[in-house]
């Protein structure tokens, strides 16, 4: 499979390594290539260090139909087939066991990933109700600032992405709502910051 080219290709051509349809010796699809499976609580950092994975591999196009399945009767069919069939094992090998049980009837790469999106992609109040609570009882506990920050802003981005502020939709931000909503999450941060900073002097 490593290698592989669409059909029509000449048995001397060289490998492109830059094909969708290319796959490294190494390519396995019970590998696991983020740092933690897919859990309920977890889908935002999930998808997104899975996407980086699937761009970084050229294979983004098989979950957002860029690469759409072709035609039955079509050389390049099974193919394309195999290379699915290989990211779904990524993704599959990535999840919680509760939820690769809910996905095992799918028929692509596109629909789990689609699946996924409607359940665990939407915003969340409740979600982002508990990263709120999260962010209450968060604490410095004798860690420097920097590390206290970056504690923090892992918080507030998990925040955003589930639960994001509306944003302006000027295209660069220079009219007055864009400043009064950047201006008003910024000393919303601030505020969050000191309360437990100033707290530990």
């Amino acid at each position: 499979m490593a290698g592989e080219k669409p059909s029509g290709s000449g048995k001397n051509e060289a490998i492109d390594v830059n094909s969708p349809y290319y796959l490294s010796p190494s390519d396995l699809p019970k590998q696991m290539h983020v740092n933690e499976f897919l859990t309920n609580g977890n889908y935002s950092d999930w998808a997104k260090e899975m996407e980086n994975f699937l761009f970084a591999k050229n294979k983004r196009g098989f979950v957002n139909c860029k690469i759409p399945k072709p035609e039955e009767a079509a050389d390049n069919y099974m193919q394309w087939m195999r290379f699915d069939a290989m990211i779904i094992g990524w993704l599959t090998t990535a999840m919680d066991k509760d939820i690769r049980g809910s996905v095992k009837y799918a028929n692509a790469s596109s629909e789990i990933w689609n699946d996924l999106k409607e359940r665990f992609g939407k915003e969340s109040a409740p979600r982002a109700y508990e990263l709120k609570q999260s962010l209450s009882i968060t604490h410095q506990d004798g860690s420097s600032v920097s590390a206290y920050y970056t504690k923090l802003r892992g918080i507030w981005d998990e925040i955003q992405s589930v639960f994001p502020i509306p944003r302006c939709t000027c295209g660069n931000c220079t009219c007055s709502i864009g400043k009064r909503l950047t201006e008003f999450k910024d000393k919303e941060r601030l505020y969050e910051f000191l309360r437990v900073s100033i707290g530990n002097f």
